[in-house]
């Protein structure tokens, strides 16, 4: 049954492992780091919380607005695969975001010791994120704007989530102190590294390989060298 489901999604076992565990690692940080220690979030995180301070709207209206937004741009240019991927991220996200809500924050509270929270925040998102991206899925919107920008702009998708972070966090500074920005930022330059680092790991494997199919062995026969 499971095979058959796969099937359907055009996805490997492989791929949803990979998807499933990157967004377990993303929801565990967010709920036992970020959360307590009360970094705020780039993206579309931080867009509905900026929208809700500032503008006064729904953030729950707002945060299905822009995922939706991001969405759609990414299936316009990444297609039918992407949407598939990002749904089953979506998915897997919204339980173990759930499930790590109702079991609450197992780790001891960071909110005294900033610089570590913001870097053990980093690493679970940019590891967590970078494994589901490096799929081809996205776990939400802020993840689908950026693999757009990349593919658009022709950028690594760690410089897309750089740009797209940076520009969120300088308008929470409409509200949030500058002292208390300066550990989102730096959680923000360690997942986006993080991310960076794991798609050169997992992509240029493939495309050597790839390289390496498509070389035509040479017919010792016909070789120059063979007939001396």
């Amino acid at each position: 049954m499971l095979s058959k489901l796969l099937s359907k999604l055009s996805l490997s076992k492989k791929e949803v492992l990979l998807i499933a565990l990157g967004c377990l690692i993303m929801a565990f940080g967010i709920v036992n780091v970020h959360g307590p220690s009360k970094i705020t979030e780039g993206g579309v995180i931080g867009l509905v919380l900026f929208s809700d301070k500032v503008l006064g709207l729904d953030p729950s209206l707002m945060s299905i607005i822009l995922d939706l937004v991001c969405y759609i741009l990414g299936f316009s240019m990444l297609g039918w695969t992407f949407l598939r991927k990002a749904l089953v991220a979506s998915g897997f996200f919204a339980i173990f975001y759930k499930f790590f809500l109702w079991t609450g924050p197992v780790m001891m509270s960071l909110y005294d010791y900033p610089i570590i929270a913001a870097v053990v925040g980093g690493i679970f998102i940019g590891v967590g994120c970078g494994l589901v991206v490096t799929q081809g899925g996205a776990a939400g919107g802020d993840d689908a704007l950026a693999m757009v920008i990349s593919n658009r702009f022709n950028i690594s998708l760690s410089r897309a989530y750089l740009v797209t972070d940076g520009v969120v966090l300088l308008l929470s500074l409409t509200y949030i102190a500058p002292t208390r920005l300066i550990y989102s930022l730096l959680t923000t330059l360690v997942s986006s590294f993080l991310i960076g680092q794991i798609e050169v790991r997992i992509t240029k494997p493939t495309k050597a390989m790839e390289t390496v199919k498509t070389l035509k062995p040479v017919n010792p026969v016909e070789h120059p060298l063979s007939k001396i």
